[in-house]
């Protein structure tokens, strides 16, 4: 007996659009929604043609309601090209601002097997090999995309980097200290500017599909733009790419071997000057774009776990900035949290409930969750996550809060707001000792309490 659908469905609207492509009827299974996508979804299925060959596609598109149109075209675009010069991408089957049923700026493309899970590729002795060479081939993929010809992609914009994103920073009306020190560097210790190219914007472990013999498809090019093309090594060597892992280039490689392939693939290497300005660039950009993410959750535009996990995460980016341009106060030595004290309340206490509630819902509901459920899996991580982090702020105690004051007050500010305002018009040195001192300290108790594994890496 056939199978009737309702109509309207995301499984309708796929299917309409595939049996238009293809010229025939086409059997398609039912969209699964796969993990990540934070500002897109990402859609799975298997579909059949009519001779029984398997067509197995993925979906992206805008959240309905939040769609650009614009941006998904350039995105077509971006694929078709770079797929022309040679990059691994996946086949774009078919683009559109809308249809019946997907309902949103959507891309359709043949999908690629392959690994994009970091700590896979990272860990798994099944790429014990691949590893070997995968930052040499990631330097080579990028090499390719940044000889792509331009004549198709003059939809691209090409801005000031530093200015676009400090642009961005501002708009959020989050003055951070961390974030001023950064810009001020940066202007300070630009490189020349090298020739436009198209620039993937995003291109990192996690947006590459890997298997045995290497790199398969260079996925999400959401953010590809014109500009320097260094400015996709640096991104690629921001820490957060690493994902714990100590190598610098996304866990697996050194920085050599990014430049060797993309030497092989150009003919030109950058320096490490260059490098280093890119990938302290790239930090500061993670730093303000994750706090732009979280601003949709936040400021009520969409609810999202997702959005709401990444606004604790931006102190990971402060603290990756101090760092890389050697700015952090290593004396700053933070009180330890406060002991509880005398409640009219019975145990087991709010910390105490917290943790109890995560690791009911890591040791005993996790491995309940079976079969095709890798989303349920990635929310549950991420609920584990901000209950930890949540009974790690109530453990912490206001000790931190309060050295952080005594620090401001000995540069004659009462906040961090009012320092940043003050760095941003000049009338503090942004290497000011007692401006370094209050910084580390408010980027470190952050830190302590959303994420203190990443003070120890």
């Amino acid at each position: 007996m056939a199978m009737t659908h309702a109509p309207g469905t995301l499984q309708d609207g796929i299917r309409a659009v595939l049996n238009s492509v293809c010229g025939t009827a086409v059997t398609v299974g039912e969209p699964r929604q796969l993990t990540g996508g934070a500002s897109r979804e990402v859609w799975a299925l298997d579909a059949d043609r009519p001779d029984g060959r398997p067509l197995p596609v993925v979906l992206r598109r805008d959240p309905p309601g939040h769609g650009d149109a614009a941006r998904m075209r350039a995105e077509a675009a971006c694929l078709r090209a770079a797929a022309a010069a040679g990059v691994p991408v996946p086949t774009v089957l078919a683009s559109g601002d809308s249809a019946p049923g997907i309902d949103a700026p959507y891309l359709l493309m043949s999908k690629v097997e392959g690994e994009s899970f970091p700590r896979t590729l990272q860990r798994n002795p099944v790429f014990e090999e691949v590893r070997g060479h995968l930052a040499e081939d990631m330097g080579y993929v990028l090499g390719l995309i940044h000889r792509t010809p331009l004549d198709t992609l003059g939809m691209l914009d090409a801005t000031d980097p530093v200015d676009a994103i400090e642009v961005i920073y501002r708009d959020l009306d989050d003055p951070r200290p961390a974030v001023e020190l950064g810009l001020w560097w940066l202007r300070e210790h630009r490189p020349p500017q090298r020739p436009n190219t198209l620039v993937h914007g995003d291109f990192r472990i996690g947006n590459l599909l890997v298997d045995g013999t290497g790199i398969r498809g260079v996925l999400d090019w959401e953010l590809a733009h014109l500009g320097d093309p260094v400015e996709d090594l640096g991104w690629l060597c921001v820490r957060a790419w690493r994902f714990g892992a100590p190598a610098p280039v996304a866990g697996i490689g050194t920085r050599d071997q990014l430049l060797d392939g993309y030497e092989r693939a150009t003919g030109f290497r950058p320096s490490a000057s260059e490098l280093h300005w890119w990938e302290t660039f790239g930090t500061l950009r993670w730093l303000v774009l994750s706090r732009f993410q979280a601003e949709r959750h936040l400021g009520g535009a969409e609810k999202s776990l997702e959005l709401a996990a990444i606004g604790r995460r931006v102190c990971e980016s402060e603290y990756d900035l101090l760092d890389i341009l050697g700015l952090l106060d290593d004396s700053v030595a933070l009180p330890p949290p406060a002991s509880p004290g005398p409640t009219v309340h019975d145990r087991p206490s709010v910390p105490e409930i917290l943790d109890l509630v995560a690791e009911t819902l890591v040791d005993d509901i996790g491995p309940a969750l079976e079969g095709n459920q890798e989303r349920q899996r990635y929310l549950l991580r991420i609920c584990v996550n901000l209950l930890r982090t949540a009974g790690r702020e109530l453990d912490d105690g206001a000790g931190a809060d309060s050295l952080l004051g005594d620090a401001l007050g000995a540069v004659g500010c009462d906040s961090e707001a009012e320092l940043s305002a003050r760095l941003r018009e000049g009338a503090l040195p942004y290497r000011d000792d007692g401006v370094l001192r209050a910084v580390s300290i408010a980027v470190s108790a952050r830190l302590r309490v959303a994420s203190p594994r990443h003070l120890n890496g």
